[in-house]
């Protein structure tokens, strides 16, 4: 029987707006040279992930064939595929994920570029649980955590990642378990609301939040969606003055509200930290560990905990100062701009 070919979705106008109808940038195998455009002008194609600081990571790990190595957060695979490309064939690298719905795509992309079973093991499962892995696979010579979002995350605005497209509230990495942000508004009361904001995204206008969204509500108005959310941020900085500065200051705390409340609903510092005291036991003696942060918050944790480890002899030596990216990775990559990258060695 001779197999249908569903239509593609037409759109207004000469480009697609809509995530589902990018149609080039959800194959980018087969449209390389569009991919290849739109990164070439700075921006991260919808549904795609650019990976961050990979020479400086490949620099620090200095992983040899034969290494057994873990990636804590696959996300679209950016990272261990050049991890992989390292081992040459020879040795193994296990690569865990929380999201049920990127795992899967990841672990086909990596599949069709050649890494099957015998280099890769693709596990779903949050990082916090690192000491199950180690106690089924064993300790690791090296170790990466990318602890940002993914873009092909933040694009889809049926994740509700992003305030700037309608899309259900949710900001869950997986959205199979737990409760959605919409639902953690309505359960948490004006003070706890406020402390969530400035503990988790350090918001200055973290008071005038909290009561705009408690008054919002009290009057039985929804905030079930991203669009909604928008919407009580405005209102609860209207009282600042209509001038050029106003639109930017809106578009700063909407971006530290929704990382506020994704950091809440995911649990985001419980995780890191439970992964930070597992972490020594499941490096081999000598084994490296680079991690990426992406705010302050995460930042001092990392830190601290290295601190901590090399103080009781478990590190060796870790990072003294923070490692940026370059100026042109910047500049080519917008949203690497706030990563800081650490690194530890087991003694």
């Amino acid at each position: 029987m001779e197999e249908d070919h569903k239509r593609r979705v037409r759109y207004r106008g000469t480009h697609p707006r809509k995530f589902e109808e990018k149609y080039k940038e959800h194959n980018p195998e087969k449209y390389a040279d569009t991919i290849e455009k739109v990164i070439s002008k700075g921006s991260t194609p919808a549904g795609m992930h650019r990976s961050v600081m990979v020479e400086e990571i490949l620099d620090f790990l200095q992983i040899q064939p034969g290494q057994k190595g873990l990636d804590a957060t696959l996300g679209y695979g950016g990272h261990t595929r050049r991890m992989l490309e390292q081992l040459q064939g020879n040795g193994h690298i296990c690569a865990l994920d929380v999201d049920p719905i990127e795992i899967r795509k990841t672990e086909e992309r990596l599949k069709r570029a050649g890494y099957g079973s015998e280099v890769l093991t693709v596990i779903q499962e949050n990082f916090a649980n690192i000491d199950l892995i180690a106690a089924e696979h064993g300790t690791f010579d090296f170790i990466l955590a990318d602890l940002g979002v993914s873009s092909m995350q933040i694009d889809d605005p049926g994740r509700g990642f992003s305030y700037k497209v309608e899309g259900p509230l949710d900001l869950r990495l997986n959205p199979e378990n737990g409760t959605s942000a919409a639902e953690r508004l309505k359960e948490l009361s004006q003070e706890e609301l406020e402390g969530m904001f400035v503990e988790n995204s350090d918001e200055p206008y973290a008071a005038e939040i909290a009561t705009e969204v408690v008054k919002t509500l009290r009057r039985r108005n929804p905030i079930q969606t991203t669009t909604q959310l928008r919407e009580v941020i405005e209102r609860a900085l209207s009282f600042l003055p209509d001038n050029s500065e106003k639109k930017d200051i809106v578009k700063k705390t909407c971006q530290r509200t929704f990382q506020a409340l994704r950091i809440d609903v995911n649990s985001e510092f419980e995780v890191l930290e439970a992964f930070l005291n597992k972490l020594p036991d499941a490096l081999a003696p000598n084994g490296r560990v680079a991690i990426l942060t992406f705010h302050s918050g995460e930042d001092r944790l990392v830190k601290k905990a290295f601190k901590q480890w090399k103080k009781q002899g478990v590190f060796r030596d870790i990072s003294e100062e923070v490692i940026r990216p370059s100026a042109e990775e910047c500049r080519q990559n917008g949203r690497a701009r706030s990563t800081k990258m650490r690194w530890a060695i087991k003694s």
